[in-house]
Formats: structure tokens, sequence, C-alpha cells
């Protein structure tokens, strides 16, 4: 079934009412439930204190919390792909929130960190099908023309959802038990999933695909293994029990055979993750700004409360509201840009993005120690508004780039890149931190002014990093089914 409307207006003469009204319908549950449940995938950080107090465990141990979500996250997101194809909408829908909210319980009444791990493993495989299975669904139901606005919805799930998770976190944790933070969400859960059950319909036509038993293992052990090595090196700072390098280079390698393996199969109509995506060029250069944008976002969310709290003194709570207000401007302004995407095209949108996020980064990069905390917040705006002119458009037009047969391939493909590229800016921002750090200390800085010296060294690598983001910002165009960027 192939429909197009307008998702915030019924004037389409072409379009029935009751069709736009059902597809709207569908769209916003869809926009809830992904709002929920990425909201959820940060919601861990601010909380490991108070775990390890409560639960009796390591710091490195608490870190398999969010480092178990990620792993399921990059295992199952390439194989989303296959499901979008092979199952109708409702049962994706009804799969993923049943196992979020699932999971949600399994954390809410867990005795031990086992059971807490576990909770968050069934969480992840219920967020991983989310994002793709929303993504897949506005680009069939929504027209070329309109497009932008949606996707700017989708930004909001994007973006936001991140970045006011510590925020809320902070807030449950200084009110009530951690356990809270689970079973706040969970009715929210139910509450999607039972109107999924009883309202949401089918917008699209399963097809019968064969699945390639091979190429699952090397999905799952090329990609879980490439995340787990950068996480070991952002999350423990390089001591783990496995050397980085080892999860690292087997990822890489297996990742290479995954992709030989797909490419074969992909003229065969067998491919799990089809990679012909990547023989567009809006769409490669879409993803390739996509990744370095989630890594200026996820890098910036793990240094800034480091920063905010060891070096300024700020309490968990003082600082995750100190960053709610440049998480907010990018839920405000992602429609506004999505209205405009739709008028001028990306490349007007991503140019400045691109210098907005570098100029954010490198004034982040001038922090230290007697920092006042409104510069720290001038900062983060000017970096969150960078990041709302970048994601909407390149979203719309890495999708909007490809035929509609390959929609769901290249969903999973932005997933997977997003959960890789958060995991390298971690990595990468992390490390440099805790290198230079050193380094101060060993020249006779204290702890406070070691660690402003390893947050300066982090932000001045991601400004580094930035700048291929505004090169590459001059080669997005608006896809070939819209009149080209002036």
């Amino acid at each position: 079934m192939s429909v197009t409307y307008d998702p915030d207006s019924l004037a389409q003469a072409d379009v029935k009412p009751d069709t736009a009204a059902r597809d709207r319908q569908v769209i916003w549950l869809l926009l809830v439930s992904a709002f929920t449940v990425i909201l959820n995938e940060t919601i861990m950080g601010v909380a490991l204190p108070r775990l390890m107090n409560d639960l009796g465990i390591t710091a490195s141990a608490g870190q398999w919390l969010t480092t178990a979500f990620l792993l399921t996250m990059a295992v199952v997101i390439p194989i989303t792909g296959f499901l979008l194809q092979r199952l109708a909408t409702r049962q994706v829908f009804l799969m993923a929130m049943g196992l979020f909210s699932f999971g949600t319980l399994i954390c809410a009444t867990a005795p031990g960190l086992g059971q807490l791990i576990a909770g968050r493993i069934v969480q992840a495989t219920g967020t991983a099908m989310m994002m793709p299975l929303l993504m897949t669904t506005v680009m069939s139901l929504v027209p070329p023309e309109t497009r932008g606005k949606t996707m700017g919805n989708i930004s909001i799930v994007i973006s936001v959802a991140p970045a006011i998770g510590p925020t809320i976190s902070g807030i449950i944790l200084n009110l009530l038990h951690w356990r809270w933070m689970f079973w706040l969400v969970l009715p929210i859960g139910l509450a999607a999933l039972a109107l999924g059950y009883f309202r949401l319909v089918n917008v699209n036509e399963p097809k019968a695909r064969p699945l390639d038993l091979i190429s699952v293992p090397l999905s799952a052990v090329g990609f879980g293994a490439l995340v787990y090595g950068l996480s070991t090196i952002g999350e423990s700072h390089g001591a783990a029990p496995v050397q980085p390098w080892m999860p690292l280079t087997l990822g890489v390698v297996v990742i290479a055979l995954f992709a030989a393996r797909q490419l074969k199969l992909a003229p065969q109509g067998r491919a799990l993750l089809d990679l012909r995506t990547f023989g567009n060029r809006v769409f490669t250069v879409s993803v390739v700004m996509m990744g370095l944008c989630m890594m200026a976002l996820f890098g910036m969310i793990i240094l800034l409360p480091i920063y905010m709290q060891n070096v300024l003194g700020m309490e968990p709570l003082e600082a995750g509201l100190s960053l709610l207000p440049g998480g907010l401007l990018m839920g405000l302004m992602a429609p506004t840009v999505g209205r405009l995407y739709d008028r001028i095209g990306a490349r007007k949108l991503v140019i400045p993005g691109g210098f907005f996020v570098s100029a954010g980064l490198w004034l982040m990069a001038t922090l230290h120690a007697e920092t006042a905390v409104w510069h720290v917040l001038v900062c983060h705006v000017i970096l969150s508004i960078g990041l709302a002119l970048l994601f909407t458009p390149l979203f719309t037009s890495a999708l909007g780039s490809l035929p509609k047969e390959l929609y769901s391939h290249g969903s999973a493909v932005l997933g997977t890149t997003q959960q890789v590229a958060g995991a390298a800016g971690i990595a990468l921002f992390v490390s440099v931190m805790s290198l230079a750090a050193a380094a101060a200390a060993s020249g006779g800085a204290d702890v406070v002014h070691a660690t402003a010296a390893g947050v300066r060294a982090g932000f001045m690598t991601g400004g580094a990093v930035s700048l291929a983001l505004i090169v590459a910002g001059f080669f997005v165009r608006r896809p070939p089914d819209m009149r080209d960027d002036a």
C-alpha cells in the first residue's frame, strides 16, 4: 500500500480525510514511542554513582549498564532493514514496544546488577527497532515536498531525547529511588503498546525475504565488537580487561567480510543490510555528516557534565538542568528547520549548521577552572543551534535520495551510524581528556586544573574534527525528486 499525505494538513485533494487522519495517527504514535525509548538510552549515566552505592558494585561493573545497551543496539539495528521488509508495520511496532516495556519491568524489579543488565539488553532490543521503523514509515507516507516538516519532528526525538535524558535522571534521583527511572517510564511504554495494539494499522506490504544465516552472525560480531572496543576506550578510560585494539581489529575485519557478503547478495534481493545505499552520493555525504554530528553530540554529553561537576563543583542535578536549555532549543528549532528545508533545501542549512557546531566546540576548548557558568551555557547553546540546523536536512536528504525499496535499509544504515559514531565520539573525547589530564597532573597541576586541561584538549580535538563537517556541507544536495538547491 502506498499512500502520501501532509501530516499536518488535509488540504491535498488526492488524499481522503480518513486516510490522512489514519496515517497522521500512525506517525504521531511512532514519534511518541520513539521519544520514550530513545530518552531511556542516556538516562543511566547520572545514576551510576547511586547504583554503585545501592548495589555494591564497582564503576567498571556499572559501566556495563551502558555498554550492554550500546552493544545490543549495534547488533540489532543492522537486522531491522530485513525485518521492516519482512514484517508488517503493526508487527514490528508491537514487537519493539513489547520488548521495551518488558525490559523496563525487569529493570524496575531487578534485585542485582545481573538482572538490571539483562533488562537493559531487552530494552535496547526494542529501542533498536523503533527509529528505523519510524523513519521508514515517514518516508513511505509523506510526499517529498513536505518531508522536511515531518522529519523535523523526528529530529526532536533524535536530538532532544538523548540531551534531556541526564536532566530527567538527575531530577528523579534527587527526589526518588533509582528504580523510579523505570517505574515512571513503564506506564508510558505500556500505554503506547496498548494504543498500538488497538489502533495501529499496517501501512506497508510485507514481502517474503530469505534470511541469510551467515550475514546475521557476521553483523552481530562485527558491529558488536566495534562498539565494544570503542566503549572500552571511552567508558573505562582505556582500563579494560581486554585491550581495546583487540575487539576493534576483530570488528573491522568482520564488518569488511559482512560488507563483501552484502554486496554479493544485494543483486539477488537477499542482503540483510543492502549497502547499495552508499552508491548514492547524497546519501553517503549525509551519512558521513550525521556520523560527525553524533560524535559531537555524545562527546559533549559526556564531557560537559564531567567538567561541570569535577571542575566547577556543580551537583549532578544542577549540571543536568544547565544543559536543558540547549536540548530544548534543538527541539523548538526542529520543526522550523524542517519547513525551511522544504522551501530552500539542505545546503543553505547544513553549511551554517557546520559553522555553529565548530564554533561551539572551539569555544568549549577555552573552558578553564574559573570559567563562569553562563559562558558554558552560551557554548552549549551555540553547539545546539548548529546540531538543530543539521539533523533534519541530513535525515531528509539521506533517505529522500534513495528509491523506495531501499528506505528500510537506509534507515538501518543511519541507525547503525548513529550508534557507532556515538561510541566513537565518547571514546575520542574521553581518551584525549584522560591523556591530557594525566599529562597536566604529572606537570604539577592539581586535580581540578588537570581535569580542566583535559576537557579543553577533548573539545579542541572535537573542534578539529568539526572542520570536516563544514567542508562536507558544501557537497550536500537535496534529493533528485525535489528541485536542486540554489
